[in-house]
């Protein structure tokens, strides 16, 4: 017996009792209730493995419905490539002029009126991105990966051609929106990444030490937050928790947020994590230790014993060992190494900014703040 599932579906959905020559709605609660054990009874006919098949025929079609709008973008990124590099041939052998983007522009959009990005404008774009990239190959194996506004907002934030390749690159491993990617350049992250100080050549082996490497930056941007540099730890520490999304964003890829203040009992003793995480790629749990002073060497000791406890309470047989962040204000080179030398934990050390070095170089200081106030007083007691 084969039954429709959006028939079941449609069968409960506005399903009333009849009262007299009334119709009488019931709560939805019990209506819901009743749709459940309709649909289990239902179902419970239906042949074995049934289930099973339209579980599997679900994700067939949302891959294949995935894969249909990635090829299509991908061929139009190739194709809006074709026609700037047309451009740029023609003008060059025969010194067109830019007046003739503009007919270019009219003739097809009368050719193909329901095509969207035929302008004068966008053809610019084209030649713009043609001319940033003369190897098709390169448009191939990376640009056309991203959206078209996301080359656009590549080729508008960087003049360099390895930056923006990079920028693509990451874009399309962490499925960045166009604003994050925007964000990103803004805060260079290209300048960033990878760059905490690490003991993991040491404490990891190597395919899992290189992973872990590039995934942490120095310094970590959180200009989200407006908060003043002398924050108390506890206030920074909300504020991320409050900022989860854009933490998470800054952090990048793969990490899995399991909890706050994650309390630990270790001898009878009681311990909180500041924040801990899950990497999925790692396959292990990150420990972030914040600081709102330089680092200290005994904050290295704190994290080294944290590790210990999380992989022996909470660490599964088959996951890697866990991994620690000390975030703090801060950081003197030299300390650091000599901090991480011994440690047998995996550890990095990594500073923080509550807004980038271009706008905190723009806001005024306290004491141009108390005068421009002091003006104002002045002004309005005139």
């Amino acid at each position: 017996m084969y039954v429709d599932p959006q028939g079941m579906h449609d069968m409960g959905k506005n399903r009333t009792a009849r009262t007299g020559n009334k119709i009488a709605t019931r709560p939805k609660a019990q209506l819901a209730k009743d749709d459940g054990q309709v649909v289990q009874a239902l179902l419970a006919q239906l042949p074995a493995g049934y289930a099973e098949l339209l579980g599997d025929l679900k994700r067939r079609i949302r891959a294949a419905q995935i894969r249909a709008v990635t090829r299509v973008n991908r061929e139009l990124v190739l194709l809006y490539w074709e026609i700037g590099h047309g451009i740029l041939e023609q003008q060059e052998r025969l010194g067109w002029g830019t007046r003739v983007i503009d007919q270019l522009a009219a003739d097809l959009r009368r050719e193909f009126p329901e095509m969207n990005g035929i302008s004068p404008r966008n053809f610019k774009y084209m030649r713009a991105f043609a001319a940033a990239y003369p190897d098709p190959a390169m448009v191939q194996e990376s640009l056309a990966q991203i959206t078209w506004y996301h080359n656009i907002a590549l080729l508008e934030k960087l003049k360099d051609s390895e930056t923006r390749l990079w920028y693509a690159r990451q874009t399309a491993f962490h499925g960045w929106s166009r604003n994050v990617l925007v964000a990103q350049i803004e805060t260079e992250a290209h300048k960033r990444q990878g760059q905490a100080l690490t003991n993991f050549d040491r404490t990891l082996p190597p395919p899992q030490s290189d992973l872990a490497r590039q995934l942490l930056k120095d310094p970590y941007t959180f200009e989200f937050l407006s908060l003043a540099d002398d924050v108390a730890e506890r206030r920074l520490e909300q504020s991320l928790l409050d900022h989860l999304k854009q933490f998470l964003v800054e952090l990048g890829t793969g990490f899995a947020f399991v909890g706050s203040q994650y309390h630990l009992e270790v001898g009878g003793d009681d311990f909180y994590l500041d924040l801990l995480f899950y990497h999925l790629k790692l396959r292990c749990f990150v420990v972030i230790d914040l600081k709102t002073e330089p680092f200290q060497p005994e904050h290295a000791g704190k994290m080294s014993f944290y590790l210990a406890a999380v992989d022996d309470l909470l660490r599964h047989p088959s996951d890697g060992a866990s991994v620690g962040l000390i975030l703090c204000k801060e950081r003197n080179h030299v300390v650091v190494e000599y901090a991480l030398r011994d440690s047998n934990r995996p550890l990095g050390v990594a500073t923080y900014q509550l807004l980038p070095p271009a706008m905190r170089a723009n806001l005024p200081s306290p004491a141009q703040l108390a005068a421009e106030l002091e003006r104002h007083a002045s002004a309005e007691s005139r």
